[in-house]
């Protein structure tokens, strides 16, 4: 938001400050300043001329000799402007002076140019005429200005004058961060308001006059809204016997300052109350709307439309339009149609003034990829009480400038008034919220001033509906503070309970994850969690895996980015392999993620956020390395008892012989393995890799951070060693379970110390050996004791096909 200092000073008429004391005082009460432009920058020594005399050089074709009258003196200056004549009033930069740039109009020198008298081709020249790019400015902000050459003042101009003066640029250009909750202080009048109350001086808002002859506007033209949803209200105006023409010099520099070209009285006068209230307005051509009637409703689906800029917009039907009797004549809210607009040859007009949804303006603008000064207004949520007022400003402009006859009365469909809002005061509170002691009837001269009312009855403030910031007390204290002074509230502590801070238990629980991967020398990995469909096909999932079901993004940036994961194997490997084609040895990578699962397609509610502990590595280890840290995680969190690692996984991405399913309690866990060789080579890793990933909302309500204590043992232990021959199909595993079964009370540890599969070991077995350790916590075992406890132990493995090795 950019506007003139001038124009702001014309509704706080008082205000008399520098362009750095605005900037400070309006950011400190709540509107910031993102920066300021004086527009008299490097300007010094320079006045109104008049060109008396005009000679040729004597020694150049493209110079000639001028003699300036400057008011005081007539002063020679030689130019090659092309385009000077005599009797013209020109601005003259005087010897000394300093001008802020080139004619060539390029960037600005930082101090601008000195002027000093000299010579040119042997001819002396006591000054300069100055162009308008010379001046600091352009001929956008001054369109009558010549493409090249000097630029010429009115006959009007006082010779002598401050040409500065004369042009309009003493002046500051303000530039605004406005939030996307004061969608008042989008327009000069909402800025003035606040500059009147940082300031404490009065505010005088434009004064809307009446307007219209006797005519009936109803007469001309009629208006039906089909979507009130998305047009609460709609305003319009008759304007006939339409006398284009330029607009006025005042309204072209302070059109020029916001950023806009002037074109036209009327164009102009619909962007000037645009930037002057914040409500966007629009004139069509009252001839080229068929059947004299406006019809608002939603655009057919598939529609196309051509757009005052040239365009063809293929539409939806979601896109809120403006229509005739016949057709379409504009998108409501962003542009006009080229089949309705003002040209030379207007002579009755419709002004249009309405209020459209703010989302569906946003929605409408982003698909159309047509974003204009209009839709960035009316995607924040304008007042439609707003409307009305702006419209009869717009035509009361229309008879000052002498732009056409309007006609009596207005057409206005709101069929739903929006009423102002209520909001209880409590000073008292406030004052607890602010850490200050400010009278009650401080606060209500603040709300006053704001155009807020006060229902005392009720304690009530009553905001005006342009104020659509304001629901509760909270936002009522920040306006007492924005004004009362933040500088003037004094420093005080906080005041409060201790409460003892920590993480929750989830957060402790993947703080343990990140502490047991970075102990076994994994580094933290991020990736993304949009992905491409392509993932599942160089995973080599099956077509009817339900990991295919996605939610799939509207509005994604690519197609490598058009679904959310439901598997965080692709992030892990992927960045394993940019590892390893940057030739680094021994990585380990490990992530903290969630994977996104619908709970059906197409979605209708959110899908399912699960957090996975997704390990992976390449290089140094192997699959029981992984099956290491796993395991040490598991007991970290409190999983003691036995856990279970099912190689019946079948997981497609994972080698068929080096995969298990983690169970626990008759629960997955998660899985581990080394990557099949396929994955490895569609993801270009040259050596076996090895993933574990790990579902913590399922390891979440087994974990524990209760640990009993539990005393050195007073007897000694006794440990057998067991040798065996078994079929490979026999998993150590179930060997264990077998261990722990039969060994009874008295078993305290055992571990596998030996596998041997070789020339001593008949075909299609394996030797396996294990240490098992016995102790009694109340008393020194006997041999009896082991005995029958091995007895078991042998018996229950005989039965599974094992033998004892010789």
């Amino acid at each position: 938001m950019n506007t003139p200092l001038s124009w702001i000073k014309a509704y706080v008429p008082d205000l008399d400050v520098t362009a750095q004391e605005y900037t400070d005082a309006m950011t400190l009460s709540g509107t910031k300043v993102e920066g300021y432009v004086c527009l008299d920058k490097n300007l010094e020594k320079i006045v109104v001329g008049q060109i008396e005399k005009i000679e040729r050089h004597p020694d150049a074709d493209k110079l000639v000799v001028c003699q300036v009258n400057v008011g005081n003196e007539v002063i020679q200056i030689v130019t090659g402007a092309p385009n000077v004549k005599e009797g013209q009033k020109v601005p003259v930069v005087l010897d000394g002076g300093r001008v802020a740039g080139g004619h060539d109009g390029g960037p600005l020198p930082e101090d601008g140019i000195k002027i000093k008298k000299g010579k040119l081709r042997g001819v002396e020249s006591f000054g300069m005429m100055c162009s308008i790019e010379e001046l600091g400015s352009s001929r956008e902000m001054y369109p009558d200005a010549p493409e090249s050459g000097i630029y010429i003042l009115p006959e009007n101009t006082e010779v002598g004058s401050d040409a500065v003066e004369a042009l309009g640029l003493h002046d500051v250009n303000v530039e605004y961060e406005i939030t996307s909750n004061r969608v008042d202080c989008y327009s000069v009048i909402g800025i003035a308001r606040e500059a009147a109350m940082t300031f404490k001086k009065e505010f005088h808002p434009p004064v809307v006059k009446k307007t219209g002859n006797n005519e009936d506007v109803n007469d001309y033209v009629s208006v039906e809204v089909k979507d009130t949803d998305l047009c609460p209200r709609y305003c319009a105006r008759v304007v006939k016997n339409i006398k284009l023409a330029p607009s006025p010099e005042w309204m072209q520099r302070r059109l020029a300052a916001c950023g806009i070209r002037p074109i036209n009285n009327i164009v102009d006068i619909t962007n000037y109350v645009m930037e002057e209230y914040g409500q966007p307005m629009h004139a069509f051509d009252l001839d080229t709307i068929a059947g004299k009637k406006i019809i608002v409703k939603r655009a057919a689906a598939g529609e196309e439309f051509q757009t005052l800029d040239g365009q063809m917009r293929k539409l939806d039907s979601s896109i809120l339009m403006i229509n005739d009797g016949e057709k379409a004549v504009g998108i409501a809210g962003i542009m006009g149609g080229e089949n309705s607009k003002i040209t030379d040859d207007v002579k009755t007009m419709m002004f249009e003034a309405a209020c459209f949804d703010g989302t569906n303006i946003r929605l409408s603008a982003k698909k159309l990829g047509l974003r204009t000064d209009a839709s960035g207004k009316f995607e924040k949520g304008l007042d439609p009480n707003n409307a009305s007022e702006a419209i009869d400003r717009a035509c009361q402009l229309i008879e000052e400038l002498g732009a056409g006859e309007v006609v009596g009365g207005m057409i206005d469909i709101y069929p739903e008034v929006r009423q102002s809002k209520r909001v209880p005061f409590d000073a008292a509170k406030i004052n607890k919220l602010l850490g200050t002691e400010i009278p009650e009837a401080d606060m209500l001269d603040i709300f006053k001033k704001l155009e807020l009312s006060y229902d005392a009855e009720k304690k009530e403030v009553v905001a005006p509906t342009f104020r659509q910031d304001l629901e509760r007390l909270a936002d009522l204290a920040e306006e007492v503070a924005r004004f009362y002074g933040y500088d003037n509230i004094p420093t005080s502590l906080p005041t409060g309970e201790a409460t003892t801070g920590k993480l929750s238990y989830k957060l402790r629980i993947e703080a343990v994850a990140r502490e047991i991967a970075e102990f076994c020398g994994f580094s933290q990995g991020m990736t993304y969690s949009f992905e491409s469909p392509k993932v599942f096909d160089k995973l080599m999932l099956s077509a009817d895996s339900p990991l295919r079901k996605t939610v799939v993004i509207s509005n994604p940036l690519g197609e490598d980015f058009s679904i959310m994961r439901t598997i965080s194997l692709n992030g892990m490997l992927t960045s394993l392999a940019t590892n390893y084609n940057r030739r680094n040895k021994n990585v380990r990578l490990y992530e903290l993620g969630n994977i996104y699962l619908p709970k059906q397609v197409p979605l209708t509610e959110l899908p399912e956020e699960r957090m996975q502990f997704t390990l992976g590595m390449y290089g140094e280890g192997d699959f029981f390395t992984m099956k290491g840290v796993v395991e040490e995680f598991l007991e970290k969190v409190g999983i003691r008892e036995k856990v279970f690692y099912n190689p019946a996984a079948g997981k497609e991405f994972l080698h068929p012989g080096r995969q298990a399913a983690i169970e626990y309690k008759g629960k997955v866990l998660g899985y581990l393995g080394e990557v099949h060789p396929q994955v490895r080579d569609n993801y270009d890793i040259g050596e076996r890799a090895y993933i574990a990933v790990l579902d913590m909302p399922e390891i979440l309500p087994y974990t524990t951070f209760d640990r009993k204590y539990s005393g050195i043992a007073k007897y000694p232990s006794v440990t057998r060693d067991i040798s065996m021959v078994m079929p490979k199909t026999i998993l150590v595993g179930q060997i264990e379970d077998i261990i722990e079964k039969k060994a009874g009370k008295i078993l305290e540890s055992y571990s596998l110390f030996d596998i041997y599969e070789g020339n001593q070991i008949k075909e299609g077995c394996k030797s396996v050996a294990y240490s098992i350790t016995f102790r009694a916590p109340d008393r020194t075992l006997e041999d009896k004791d082991v005995t029958e406890a091995m007895n078991k132990i042998l018996k229950a493995l005989g039965e599974l096909g094992v033998e004892l090795r010789a």
